[in-house]
């Protein structure tokens, strides 16, 4: 009995001590100012997916190609269009947050209710024409349909 004791807190002992010396995973992303650091590989690819079809546009729209290494610097900051992708994460952020309550916006599981499909409709800017037409007055009729003739 006693030696059953003994090995079972030598057991503990290492397991203890095995603890202490492994290291915790480092990030599995670089430069993330926005998203959350501790994000899924399965969440940052139904994000960039969604990012994606939301502006009918590819990786290289936002990320740099890295000559040197033959393959997508994902981390970089050099194109502009990740940039702006970041401010508009920033306002849709915050958009939800006061309008639609969703009290933590980093909550990749939160139901949204503005994503980037809102405006851009899978096209790489959001359309503006005719966005800020008025309601004509009721009973008055409203402006001609936009014409098909090309």
């Amino acid at each position: 009995m006693k030696k059953s004791v003994v090995v079972l807190a030598a057991f503990i002992c290492m397991i203890i001590v095995s603890f202490a010396f492994t290291k915790a995973d480092p990030p599995r992303y670089k430069n993330l100012k926005i998203l959350p650091k501790d994000i899924t590989k399965e969440q940052m690819d139904s994000v960039m997916h969604h990012f994606a079809g939301a502006l009918g546009q590819k990786c290289s729209y936002c990320h740099m190609y890295n000559q040197e290494q033959k393959s997508m610097d994902f981390a970089s900051d050099e194109n502009k269009h990740k940039g702006a992708a970041r401010g508009m994460l920033k306002m849709m952020y915050k958009l939800n947050r006061k309008f639609f309550e969703v009290k933590n916006s980093k909550d990749l599981n939160a139901k949204l209710e503005i994503t980037c499909y809102t405006c851009h409709h899978g096209a790489e800017h959001p359309a503006t024409k005719g966005l800020m037409t008025p309601m004509p007055p009721q009973g008055q009729p409203g402006p001609p349909p936009p014409s098909t003739n090309q």
